[in-house]
Formats: structure tokens, C-alpha cells, sequence
């Protein structure tokens, strides 16, 4: 397991211009620090790895670029295109 590291450090391992402790310790507090940090007596601590999560995106994931459609086409194809009830899951 990695060292974990308090808020101070962790910005400024993380920003050319750190922010105050302050505003690391309510970004902790409204999970805008992923993985969030741990509350360890009155000091946060937090994986070095961790990042900021813009709390205005909604999607933070990021998309797969091909999606790959099921074998037996989707339902619209397989409805569209007269497949038999008898060969459809129940």
C-alpha cells in the first residue's frame, strides 16, 4: 500500500501553485478529491495517486470509443426484422 500523504503534500505534489488548506479540506469534505480522502484524527490523508473530480461534469468515466452491439442485433433489429418468439428468452 502506498504512503499515504495530508492534504498540503499531496497539492503540492499536485499543483504548480497549491490552494489554501482550507479549500483542500472542503474539497475533501464534498468528494471533489477521488480516491476521497480519510479522515485520520483532525488531519485528511490522501493516496498520492489521487485526483481532482470537476463536480460539473457529469460523466467522469470516460466512453468506451466502439461499443460492441449484442451478437443477435439489438431488440429493435431483431423486432424489426421478424425473429421468432420461440427463439427469444423468457
Amino acid at each position: 500500500m502506498a504512503k499515504l500523504l495530508n492534504l498540503q503534500e499531496w497539492a503540492e505534489e499536485t499543483y504548480s501553485k497549491p490552494p489554501s488548506l482550507s479549500t483542500l479540506r472542503r474539497w475533501a469534505r464534498q468528494g471533489r478529491i477521488y480516491p476521497a480522502p480519510e479522515l485520520h484524527g483532525k488531519e485528511y490523508k490522501v493516496q498520492p495517486d489521487a485526483t481532482y473530480v470537476d463536480p460539473s461534469k457529469k460523466n467522469l468515466r470516460p466512453k468506451p470509443k466502439h461499443l460492441k452491439l449484442p451478437t443477435g442485433g439489438t431488440l429493435l433489429e431483431r423486432l424489426t426484422h421478424g425473429e421468432k418468439a420461440s427463439s427469444l428468452r423468457r
